[in-house]
């Protein structure tokens, strides 16, 4: 039987991860994965996720992939985080495979809003599917993100139509979990990288007052050395000095 107290850890991990990896302050996120069991136990499958900013003015949801361009983040950085992000996933399918108790989705939606945390999980046939990648993308946007038909293709609308009949006459099963989410301080990816920055300044304050500190300590090394000079010189001069006096009374 799979754990309750496993599947919270990794809904954790989930949350934690995808709180980081969005640079603002947002109302509502939708993720979609998918993962695919194909011959030898290879996987393949896709994940995609969107917020919504927190804002009057800000009502369209952004995409994970547009986040390295608009914030000017390390694009090959932030991939790793996706990586990561989808990684997890890959972890939960993981624990349901060895529960052996439990059916095997193969996609599903976790929605984050209003403090809940909501995972919708689905046992589609995504390897003999006639819907394509793009096409469940379409069909996704406008079940999660509520996409106005006006605005897509009118192919998009015919593929569109057609799912929706075939998935009531399928009647398509679902499984759902909903809990609170843990309201526990995690930073997000800009506040990382600010204090990166920071950190980075205090270095560079701290080098700074080193090479001052160094050329401080290289005068006064100087001066040392020029005053020892003088002495050894006025030394030199006193010597010459009671040595000619010693041969003048000679000479006298």
């Amino acid at each position: 039987m799979l754990s309750t107290n496993k599947l919270r850890t990794i809904y954790s991990k989930i949350q934690k991860q995808l709180f980081f990896m969005i640079p603002e302050k947002w109302e509502k996120i939708c993720l979609y994965a998918s993962i695919i069991e194909q011959v030898n136990n290879l996987q393949t499958g896709e994940m995609f996720f969107y917020y919504y900013p927190t804002g009057l003015l800000k009502k369209n949801p952004i995409n994970v992939y547009e986040i390295p361009n608009k914030f000017n983040i390390d694009e090959k950085e932030y991939m790793k985080l996706v990586d990561k992000l989808y990684g997890i996933i890959s972890e939960l399918r993981e624990a349901f495979k060895e529960s052996k108790e439990e059916k095997m989705w193969t996609n599903l939606t976790i929605t984050i809003e209003n403090l809940k945390f909501n995972v919708e999980y689905y046992y589609e046939d995504l390897l003999g599917s006639k819907y394509t990648s793009y096409d469940r993308h379409i069909i996704w946007k406008c079940k999660y993100l509520d996409v106005p038909l006006e605005r897509l293709s009118k192919k998009d609308r015919k593929m569109l139509e057609e799912y929706y009949i075939e998935e009531k006459l399928s009647n398509q099963k679902t499984k759902n979990y909903i809990e609170g989410i843990y309201q526990k301080g995690v930073h997000n990816i800009a506040q990382y990288n600010n204090e990166y920055v920071k950190e980075d300044e205090h270095e560079e304050k701290e080098q700074g007052k080193n090479t001052k500190k160094q050329k401080l300590d290289k005068y006064e090394e100087y001066k040392r050395k020029q005053e020892e000079k003088k002495e050894k010189q006025k030394i030199y001069i006193e010597a010459r000095t009671e040595e000619k006096k010693k041969n003048q009374i000679l000479n006298f």
